[in-house]
């Protein structure tokens, strides 16, 4: 599959302050890829450079393999994008606003922007600015995917968002990538939504890339494990086996890559009692917080 987004040695600082240091991926055509990690990461710097209102301090962005910095305006017709707060023009109501932007779009549907319309209890007359948040959220949605863009990039498009809108928005851009062999750029702080979703996924941490890779391999890959121990005085830390450690009075968990034997063998050299060593199942959004941390 072709590349769509190429990321590489992206580099970037504010002032003296470091976002991340030669950061490199790519996302492949007709793929979900989604962009995680904790507030102040990276993620929203990653969308500014993507889109080239940021110029990064070194390193480039790739999209359709031009520079973000100097898309072709054929290019940028093939970018949908859509950003927190699901701006709009407020006075306008469904119809003028359909009817204004398809004057932008060549490749204009406006079929797709009517079909997610009619799943609103709102008439085609009433204003924009006089709809809830979600209700807004549907409308700017359906004028991205009216674009027909073959690149959606979207920025915490979730935020203020109750869990039926924001399960309409993956149910509606998960068919959209499957029927029509679109990609989407996702980054969401909500990683319950995610799941099921995206295909590949980016982990950053405050020091750099924590986890790259497809979602099914970290599933089955990293494992959170729980036990009991009487040592009062217990300091188990992060090493090369344990990934993440928590310790709520007598009892233990621990996040790692390894599997069971290994790791019980480890704790057993680290001289640490066990009992009661199990592991726990895990959601995306547990794995990606035992990834991450808590804090």
């Amino acid at each position: 599959m072709n590349n769509v987004i190429e990321c590489i040695n992206l580099t970037h600082y504010y002032g003296k302050k470091k976002v991340y240091e030669d950061l490199n991926f790519t996302v492949q055509e007709g793929n979900i890829f989604g962009l995680l990690g904790k507030n102040g990461a990276g993620k929203t710097t990653t969308i500014n450079i993507l889109n080239g209102y940021l110029t990064p301090t070194r390193g480039e962005c790739r999209i359709f393999s031009e520079n973000s910095q100097k898309l072709s305006p054929e290019t940028k017709q093939r970018i949908g994008y859509l950003m927190e707060g699901h701006i709009q023009y407020g006075f306008m109501n469904i119809h003028q606003i359909e009817t204004f932007y398809s004057t932008f779009y060549p490749r204009w549907r406006k079929e797709a922007f009517y079909d997610l319309m009619s799943r609103l209890d709102v008439s085609h007359g009433q204003m924009i600015s006089k709809m809830s948040c979600g209700q807004r959220s549907q409308v700017a949605l359906g004028l991205v995917l009216a674009q027909d863009p073959d690149l959606m990039v979207m920025d915490d498009y979730s935020m203020g968002l109750d869990p039926g809108y924001r399960r309409l928005f993956i149910d509606y851009l998960k068919a959209y990538s499957r029927d029509e062999k679109k990609t989407i750029f996702v980054t969401s702080h909500i990683i319950q939504d995610l799941e099921g979703f995206i295909d590949e996924c980016l982990i950053l941490g405050l020091s750099g890339i924590l986890l790259s890779g497809s979602v099914e391999n970290f599933r089955k890959t990293f494992r959170k494990y729980q036990f009991d121990t009487s040592q009062a005085d217990i300091a188990l830390k992060k090493d090369d086996l344990i990934t993440n450690v928590e310790k709520i009075k007598n009892v233990i968990t621990v996040y790692s890559f390894k599997e069971k034997n290994i790791l019980e063998n480890h704790l057993r050299n680290l001289g640490v009692s066990c009992t009661k060593f199990q592991e726990i199942p895990m959601s995306l959004e547990d794995a990606f917080i035992g990834l991450t941390g808590k804090y």
